[in-house]
């Protein structure tokens, strides 16, 4: 399996309203991120709007169906009815379900699913009537993976941000391990695996390396810095090396 980029472009979002103008242009960067052979787009649309706007959406949902359908739109965020009721309006490839607060400024732990069995049940079951892909955003642990599976999900999620965050290089190895056999879990109980918070070009290979069935990082953070040097189109073509999808 070749892992596959997902560029999250809530950061380009952010910038944008700082002024509340049209620009940088979130389906404009996207369209070059596509262009530049990412295998699709991530956004996590929040209650307060202060990135992604409920009217980016379906811009991007159309842009994605219209000029790159062989690219997926994936959709991020907590199951309230807000959510769902947008998600099913615009139909993405993936739903990925994060335990935000809406207070977060980023997803920072993944599901407590034994507590939230039958939420996540029930969101699933919904989801999967409109055809749509549920990943499940957890922690790294080995044992999250048999829960995900109860719950009918499709893959999960690592949250990778205690790995790709740290500076301390026995801690980071250790959540190195912790998200390697969490993977490994996961493809033992048939789920589908993907990854993402501050992953970067430098620590993404070791990882793909150690997890041949990873099929997906979503990435945003550290694209939308890297083409504040590099531009987008060259950005992503970086991380794609990265992950050895080029």
């Amino acid at each position: 399996m070749s892992c596959k980029l997902s560029v999250n472009v809530n950061a380009i979002a952010y910038l944008r309203n700082r002024r509340n103008l049209a620009w940088p242009s979130v389906a404009g960067l996207g369209r070059i991120a596509l262009q530049a052979g990412a295998a699709g787009l991530t956004v996590h649309p929040r209650p307060d709007e202060r990135h992604i706007r409920n009217a980016d959406v379906p811009v991007l949902r159309n842009m994605i169906s219209m000029e790159f359908s062989n690219c997926e739109f994936n959709i991020e965020g907590y199951p309230d009815e807000r959510f769902l009721s947008l998600v099913e309006a615009n139909r993405p490839d993936q739903v990925t379900l994060v335990p935000d607060n809406p207070l977060q400024g980023t997803s920072d732990h993944g599901w407590d699913i034994a507590r939230n069995r039958r939420l996540l049940s029930d969101v699933i079951t919904r989801l999967h009537a409109g055809a749509m892909r549920v990943s499940v955003f957890v922690d790294a642990d080995p044992a999250i993976a048999e829960l995900a599976k109860l719950v009918d999900a499709d893959r999960i999620e690592i949250y990778t941000g205690p790995y790709g965050g740290s500076s301390d290089e026995e801690a980071r190895e250790w959540e190195f391990k912790k998200v390697v056999a969490t993977g490994k879990a996961a493809e033992n109980v048939g789920l589908g695996l993907n990854a993402g918070h501050d992953l970067t070009r430098e620590n993404l290979p070791a990882l793909v390396r150690a997890l041949p069935n990873l099929a997906e990082v979503s990435i945003g953070h550290a694209i939308v810095a890297d083409a504040m040097t590099f531009g987008m189109a060259e950005t992503v073509r970086m991380f794609r090396r990265a992950i050895g999808d080029q």
